[in-house]
């Protein structure tokens, strides 16, 4: 199950609030798929990812937006 969370016009620490938020009831090897703006997500999505245990599966950046696959670990 992959979701989606459009977090385009939100700072710092908002993208990554958010993601934690959504992560929580999931199940391990669900995904979100996350959509920032804000440039400290490129930074702040994988250290989050390290710092908890899940996945960064992929991250992008297109037309000024930032993505990232993020699958959710036990």
């Amino acid at each position: 199950m992959t979701q989606e969370i459009d977090a385009i016009g939100l700072l710092c620490p908002l993208p990554v609030l958010k993601l934690r938020k959504r992560l929580q009831p999931l199940a391990a090897g669900d995904r979100i798929l996350l959509i920032a703006d804000d440039p400290a997500a490129i930074v702040d999505v994988p250290h989050f990812c390290n710092e908890s245990g899940h996945t960064l599966v992929a991250s992008e950046e297109k037309d000024g937006a930032l993505t990232f696959l993020v699958e959710k670990r036990a």
